[in-house]
């Protein structure tokens, strides 16, 4: 028999994800959201407490797991291999992330919107930790190879930016159906984005 407590929870986060993404999180209302949903405020407070609560559980369940499949993917980095560390490790990063993108488009609108709020607002305060967790993720592979490419030293947090950068642009082009993430895009990211720190 079907969980109907499991199944209101899902469905509530599922709506919310897809409002959030498309108005922003700010903009979008309890009413709106529990119209959406199909519940009541009560239903809604019931589980999340709070548009806030709502916003927390879709970063943990969506935004935690993610950081971990990134910082994964960052850890990969093999001292000592400098013709393919690098290289290898940059794609892995940028596959995890172009993968996670395709896998759960709202999500990924969701998360580069988060990234960009204003610094004071409830959106930022409920995001950070998973920002600054994907940030941190992907300095430390730029930390890691600068004991073999001392040009990284001291520059691993400006390339992590960057290099996050240039793939959530092709994200944001990819969700408006400009451009495929197929490997071949994503390869050439990685290669312009190498071009620029070795060149």
């Amino acid at each position: 028999m079907p969980d109907s407590k499991a199944d209101n929870k899902a469905l509530i986060l599922e709506t919310a994800i897809g409002l959030f993404a498309e108005r922003g999180y700010e903009a979008t209302g309890i009413a709106e959201l529990c119209e959406a949903s199909g519940i009541t405020k009560p239903t809604l407070y019931h589980y999340y407490g709070s548009k806030r609560g709502l916003l927390d559980a879709i970063i943990t369940e969506k935004g935690e797991p993610f950081v971990s499949r990134v910082k994964a993917a960052a850890s990969s980095y093999t001292q000592g291999d400098r013709a393919r560390g690098v290289p290898d490790g940059l794609g892995n990063i940028a596959n995890i992330i172009a993968r996670s993108a395709e896998e759960d488009p709202l999500f990924a609108r969701l998360r580069i919107a988060l990234a960009f709020s204003p610094p004071s607002s409830e959106a930022s305060e409920a995001a950070r930790r998973m920002i600054e967790g994907l940030f941190d993720a992907v300095d430390s592979f730029f930390r890691a190879a600068a004991s073999d490419h001392g040009n990284m030293k001291g520059r691993s947090w400006a390339y992590a930016a960057a290099f996050i950068g240039t793939l959530d642009t092709y994200i944001g082009l990819y969700l408006a159906k400009r451009v495929e993430l197929s490997e071949a895009v994503i390869g050439a990211a990685v290669r312009q984005f190498m071009y620029g720190i070795f060149s």
